[in-house]
């Protein structure tokens, strides 16, 4: 009995700690909802901010449509070679004033690692409307 509880006990502990590193970008396009406001990621169409369609692999401050409405901050960061990576992306959005210092977005990041990492996952996962 002891040995079925330590079991059940570890697959759950995994299971959590894989749902957490790759995200689920179900709960991801919920979570994206605070960003709608600025930013599209189901087209190219830019808001506020850029849109977000592409943005994983793609290098800071370069989104074609945007490119003259860029914080000198955020070209500098691109011209140094920050590419939203997976994990670039979810320091930016913890904290975008420390990991891009300077930048525009006036969004102070999300606290929780799951809605970061649910975010990515939904980025990555080529959003639809």
């Amino acid at each position: 009995m002891l040995r079925a509880v330590l079991s059940a006990s570890l697959l759950l502990l995994a299971t959590s700690v894989t749902a957490r590193a790759g995200g689920d970008p179900v709960l991801g396009k919920h979570v994206f909802n605070r960003c709608m406001a600025c930013h599209e990621a189901a087209s190219d169409r830019d808001k506020v901010g850029p849109h977000l369609m592409g943005v994983v692999g793609r290098k800071a401050g370069t989104a074609e449509s945007f490119l003259d409405r860029y914080s000198d901050a955020m070209k500098s960061a691109g011209a140094a070679g920050l590419v939203w990576d997976e994990a670039n992306l979810a320091e930016y959005l913890r904290s975008p004033k420390l990991k891009v210092p300077g930048n525009r977005m006036a969004f102070g990041g999300l606290s929780n690692d799951d809605d970061i990492a649910n975010v990515v996952a939904y980025l990555k996962a080529d959003p639809k409307p």
